[in-house]
């Protein structure tokens, strides 16, 4: 575990001895190293918790021989998402990505690694209602992982209509689809930004998560969302600003002493996403076992430490205050929420009460006019409808 590793570390600074690790488990499993080789401690074997256990029977059930479909396919979550699928071997994996580079990289790298693997890349914008409707008319998914999103909440505070656009209406246009060519599983990747949110980014994440409730209640197919916090190493994370900062010198910027997130490694994170899938019967919210909160400022030094620096003295930490849509602290379940155990120790289901259908569709409406009036004050109203226990910044 994490707190072993710390103190083995502590030591062995003390005493000028020099420390290294074999590979974690999921990196011997990628292939990408053997178990013989030495490697420098990371961050997140300090964030290690009790290894992640999965079904790989169950899993491969799910999986082998389906035709499956990835948007966001080359973003962090979905990229690794891609990587471990194929090692079921599906009848087809279907790469959806807007950025042609990312696409073109995580399409490389599989065909390498799988080579039998019938790989698909479909450039694409999950917007673009007739380009997702001729996707699956012509390939026909059976199996859907939506983790295309704009996640980056200070960003997305000043580009509201357009993380609107695309984690509500985005979502809508993949769940559709879904609803029309009867896939057997639909799978939402949300986030805890979505639970009480103060972000437009979170209020867009929980509109998406009722929205596939909703789907669930009309389809013979399996509906679920799976939530969960921070992910290390994901593109657009503190981390590797964090690392940069360190390698200049600093100062490294935090935004407050006392802010706190759930982290989680990327294999582990996509790892439960699939189990979670596997096990779904339709209308679930799932949510991945994330351990205890880490405060940013503890994770900043252990970054420091394991750069061979000291915090404070080598390296000087600056607190330069909250960001647009931030929290202090992020949360798993709303207090509506009715919070069950699984089969699974490492995943939860979150059960609540169903929104009026007819009521979120009229909203729904209401809210695509806004984005297309590009009226941010009155987004921001129509999102706190639809989710009341949004409070943005003015609402504070």
């Amino acid at each position: 575990p994490g707190k072993a590793i710390r103190e083995i570390i502590a030591v062995c600074r003390s005493v000028g001895v020099a420390f290294r690790t074999v590979p974690g488990l999921f990196e011997i499993i990628d292939g990408t190293v053997r178990v013989s080789q030495l490697r420098e401690v990371r961050l997140e074997d300090l964030l290690r918790r009790e290894p992640v256990r999965v079904d790989l029977g169950e899993l491969g059930t799910f999986l082998s021989s389906k035709t499956v479909l990835v948007t966001g396919a080359g973003g962090s979550i979905g990229s690794e998402l891609c990587r471990q699928i194929a090692r079921f071997q599906p009848q087809r994996l279907i790469l959806f990505e807007l950025s042609e580079g990312n696409l073109f990289q995580i399409h490389h790298e599989l065909t390498a690694r799988f080579p039998t693997l019938h790989i698909t890349p479909v450039v694409g914008d999950i917007r673009d209602q007739a380009k997702v409707s001729a996707t699956f008319s012509e390939l026909e998914p059976k199996v859907v992982f939506h983790a295309a999103a704009y996640k980056h909440v200070p960003l997305m505070e000043s580009n509201v209509e357009e993380v609107v656009a695309n984690n509500v209406f985005g979502t809508r246009n993949i769940i559709e689809a879904s609803l029309q060519h009867a896939i057997e599983c639909f799978v939402l990747i949300s986030t805890d930004k979505a639970v009480n949110p103060k972000s437009v980014m979170g209020a867009s994440k929980r509109v998406a998560e009722l929205l596939t409730l909703e789907a669930s209640r009309r389809s013979s197919g399996v509906f679920v969302s799976v939530r969960f916090g921070n992910v290390l190493g994901s593109s657009g994370s503190a981390v590797p600003l964090f690392k940069e900062q360190i390698a200049t010198g600093g100062p490294v910027t935090v935004t407050h002493p006392e802010v706190q997130r759930y982290f989680m490694t990327l294999p582990e994170a996509v790892s439960l996403i699939i189990q979670a899938a596997a096990m779904g019967k339709g209308g679930e919210i799932f949510v991945l076992d994330m351990g205890q909160p880490i405060k940013i400022k503890d994770l900043v030094s252990d970054l420091v430490r394991l750069s061979g620096l000291e915090p404070e003295k080598d390296i000087d930490v600056v607190f330069t205050g909250l960001r647009a849509g931030e929290k202090l602290r992020e949360e798993l379940f709303t207090a509506q929420e009715q919070l069950q155990r699984t089969r699974h120790s490492q995943i939860f289901a979150a059960l609540s009460n169903r929104h009026d259908n007819e009521e979120l569709q009229r909203d729904l409406a209401k809210l695509e006019s806004l984005v297309k009036a590009r009226d941010t004050t009155s987004i921001k109203a129509q999102l706190k409808r639809i989710v009341p226990e949004y409070k943005s910044e003015a609402q504070s």
